[in-house]
């Protein structure tokens, strides 16, 4: 892959994220089929396709919260896959939203977003609890800092997720289906903290079943199949066009 240019300095700018010839298997059952794939930085790259498709697992291994059968992992030019990187700290640069939220139950939400920068990030309470609530305001929540997970809807339980997320201060944010868990009325507001999120120049990877918002949001969309990228491309070329007949067809289901 030619390395692209910074707008700025012109200089050749290290991919957030580069996925080289990646296979997964569970068992016999191999997941991701030689995947080849990379994220610039600041950029939006949304990611469709059937369910079992290999989406959740690919977005999980760029973490490793899946381990690689083979092939490599970079995070901004950091081989994650080399048992010699401190994992952990890679990690902090990555924020992650999964389909369920993940939030401590017995804590309030203010303490969930200050918990992790408090053991990762080694911040003292107080600047901890300075940036809980400024992300709280980001998404929104400001005034449910006291409040507990169960005293939320569904989608402020996510949209508190992004805001632990963002707590961590990440380079990069991962979303895994991050609508797929709540009622239809809830999904817009979550949405809209992605939106204002793209707008700021986040660079994001995104496995969504959200057309609109690919097409809206996305500087590119990845449709995979069978544990493989099938096509990829602008927006408004594979939803507006696409290639291959498999795109086609899933296309005519969902839009």
């Amino acid at each position: 892959m030619i390395p692209v240019a910074h707008p700025a300095t012109g200089a050749a700018a290290v991919p957030a994220i580069e996925i080289r010839a990646l296979h997964k298997s569970f068992g016999s059952n191999e997941v991701l089929k030689g995947i080849d794939f990379h994220v610039d930085q600041g950029e939006v790259v949304c990611v469709i396709g059937p369910s079992g498709s290999g989406k959740s697992t690919l977005l999980r291994c760029v973490n490793r919260l899946e381990e690689p059968t083979s092939g490599t992992v970079m995070v901004e030019g950091v081989d994650i896959t080399d048992s010699e990187t401190d994992l952990d700290g890679v990690r902090t640069r990555i924020g992650m939203v999964f389909q369920q939220f993940n939030l401590f139950p017995h804590l309030t939400v203010l303490r969930n977003l200050t918990l992790a920068q408090q053991r990762a990030k080694k911040r003292g309470r107080a600047e901890a609890t300075t940036i809980a609530q400024r992300n709280l305001e980001k998404v929104g929540l400001a005034e449910k800092a006291d409040a507990f997970p169960a005293q939320l809807s569904g989608g402020q339980q996510q949209r508190v997720a992004i805001a632990r997320a963002l707590s961590m201060d990440p380079d990069m944010m991962l979303f895994d289906e991050p609508t797929s868990a709540l009622d239809p009325e809830l999904v817009g507001d979550v949405l809209e903290v992605m939106k204002q999120l793209a707008r700021e120049g986040m660079t994001m990877m995104v496995v969504t079943h959200e057309m609109g918002f690919a097409r809206e949001v996305g500087d590119r969309v990845v449709f995979m199949d069978g544990g493989v990228v099938v096509e990829q491309g602008r927006p408004e070329d594979v939803l507006g066009d696409p290639q291959h007949e498999r795109t086609r067809l899933f296309l005519s289901k969902v839009l």
